[in-house]
């Protein structure tokens, strides 16, 4: 029986915080004073060991709150509000789409009922909840990582402590057997994806530039849609994307074909495009408006013209890897591939190409070097 007023005070904390977040089936079969193995012996014995019948220190009862508040169950609106700042931090807008139907998953699992807290363990389930969702590797990680995010921010803003926030952190990924390496388009299948273009219409004028920019400049979709009618200008004789913002913040300059340069000047010469974004919504009887379209709208434009040749699951991001393999294979070297793409690593690169290490047709065999013929008459004698 506690006597002391302090630690019964303390107590009641304590149970009150706890007791009403347990099940009804727990709090039946567990009294108070064992919910989350907290017992009452060590601070009742400190308390009547002193045989003074005044209260604990002060930081005695903060750090029983403080741990007492570690277990409590963030709210919806505290959830909310560190979502919002983690998908402000993030600069690009594939990554805030992720990250936000990651963390709205979370979200509607973490209160689908009654949780001790937000803490390693529950994350480590919820990790085995996603396995048995069957998702990939990748996938789950993704997931992993914008909930450490949530967690970093939530623990920012005092709700959760530091302490709580790097046990989630240490929380490990699930381990990736292997590597998707994506689909590649040959050079006769990506000329026969062009010509399935009809470009008799307005809207067919505009798909056939926008393929013509992700086979040929390797453009990403998001870039595709933003791109502006005065980034298109003239360096050193040769027409270029100038000042594309690429992922990660990274701005580069884009060569532009001649090709596809065309394909881009039909667009905007039949639709009077003369500032602002290049690409324009179509209505159904043809005529352009002035809203610039979505990444859905290239998403579906490469999906219908790639059923047109009988290709299935072709997305846009796979004319980006058929544009660095061409050039690799029309002999581009590798560091201005990477430019071209705006790779922050040459490995990426590497990956994107698909390049193996070809032992028939080895790089160093290219060059010759005759040996000396005293270097013949020497290991000779030692022979």
């Amino acid at each position: 029986m506690c006597v002391a007023k302090g630690c019964r005070d303390a107590h009641i904390i304590v149970d009150n915080i706890l007791y009403r977040q347990r099940p009804l089936v727990l709090r039946a079969q567990q009294p108070r004073s064992r919910i989350l193995g907290i017992s009452r012996c060590d601070l009742c014995t400190r308390n009547m060991g002193k045989r003074s019948k005044e209260p604990p220190p002060m930081s005695s009862q903060k750090q029983l709150c403080k741990s007492a508040s570690c277990f409590a169950s963030l709210t919806v609106p505290e959830l909310e509000q560190s979502k919002t700042t983690v998908l402000n931090m993030l600069a690009s807008a594939h990554s805030r789409r992720s990250y936000k139907h990651a963390i709205e998953k979370f979200i509607a699992w973490y209160c689908s009922e009654p949780r001790l807290g937000f803490n390693r363990s529950v994350v480590v389930r919820y990790r085995s909840f996603l396995e048995g969702l069957s998702l990939s590797a990748a996938t789950i990680n993704l997931h992993l990582s914008a909930i450490r995010r949530l967690a970093d921010e939530t623990a920012e803003s005092g709700w959760l402590s530091a302490e709580l926030a790097i046990g989630i952190r240490r929380v490990k990924g699930v381990k990736r057997l292997g590597r998707r390496i994506g689909n590649w388009l040959t050079a006769d299948q990506a000329q026969e994806l062009l010509n399935a273009v009809s470009q008799g219409t307005p809207r067919g004028r505009r798909d056939a530039a926008v393929i013509g920019l992700l086979l040929g400049c390797g453009l990403r979709r998001s870039e595709t849609v933003k791109l502006r009618l005065d980034q298109l200008q003239l360096r050193e004789s040769h027409w270029v994307i100038v000042d594309m913002v690429g992922k990660g913040g990274r701005l580069r300059r884009i060569p532009v074909p001649a090709w596809c340069k065309g394909l881009i000047d039909a667009w905007i010469r039949d639709t009077g495009v003369t500032e602002g974004k290049v690409f324009r919504r179509v209505s159904k009887n043809g005529t352009r408006q002035d809203e610039g379209v979505t990444t859905d709208v290239v998403w579906y434009a490469v999906k219908r013209y790639a059923k047109r040749i009988g290709i299935e699951h072709l997305a846009p991001h796979d004319l980006r890897r058929t544009c660095a393999r061409l050039c690799h294979e029309a002999g581009g070297e590798l560091e201005q591939i990477q430019f071209l793409l705006g790779h922050a690593s040459v490995q990426t690169t590497e990956r994107y190409i698909g390049c193996r290490q070809s032992l028939r047709e080895a790089v160093n065999d290219r060059f010759r070097i005759s040996p000396s013929n005293k270097l013949h008459t020497k290991s000779r004698i030692v022979a």
